[in-house]
């Protein structure tokens, strides 16, 4: 029987959390990507650059230059790598991806929730992992989507 796909939206303030035993679980029947936030990180790394705090619409961080682009997949790269060297260190197979598209040579930040309806036709599983305090609004956002489950950190728990 082969394996099913699953992709999991990992909020970059859920990276410390207790996922990685989760995560270990699912790769025995899934093929796993994780798509890995840093929203909270980013917005940080823009106050230290002194950027100006970019607009938040629909469609995430409207970011208006270059330089804020760059930083900003700078940020969601380190996540990347940081996460990439857990998995391998647990010995655990998945793939880690970050929301940001190169169309030609333009640097396409997308919102995670975005990139996870944008992925959606080709998952048989997603998950969203999230803060306790931002389940409600992405159960929420997701309940027209069955194969989409919303789970939140619970005292370290998932």
């Amino acid at each position: 029987m082969s394996r099913k796909n699953c992709l999991i939206k990992l909020s970059g303030d859920c990276l410390a959390g207790p996922v990685l035993e989760w995560i270990l679980e699912l790769s025995r029947t899934h093929f796993v990507v994780i798509c890995v936030g840093g929203g909270t990180q980013i917005k940080e790394a823009f106050a230290k650059a002194g950027f100006p705090s970019a607009k938040y619409g629909p469609l995430g961080r409207e970011t208006k230059t270059f330089p804020e682009r760059q930083l900003a997949r700078d940020v969601l790269e380190q996540n990347q790598a940081d996460l990439q060297n857990r998995l391998a260190e647990a010995g655990i197979p998945a793939v880690v991806v970050i929301p940001v598209l190169e169309i030609g040579s333009v640097l396409c930040h997308v919102n995670g929730d975005q990139f996870v309806l944008t992925a959606y036709l080709g998952f048989g599983v997603v998950y969203v992992v999230t803060l306790l305090e931002r389940e409600a609004k992405k159960k929420e956002l997701f309940a027209p989507y069955p194969t989409i489950n919303v789970i939140c950190l619970k005292e370290n728990n998932l």
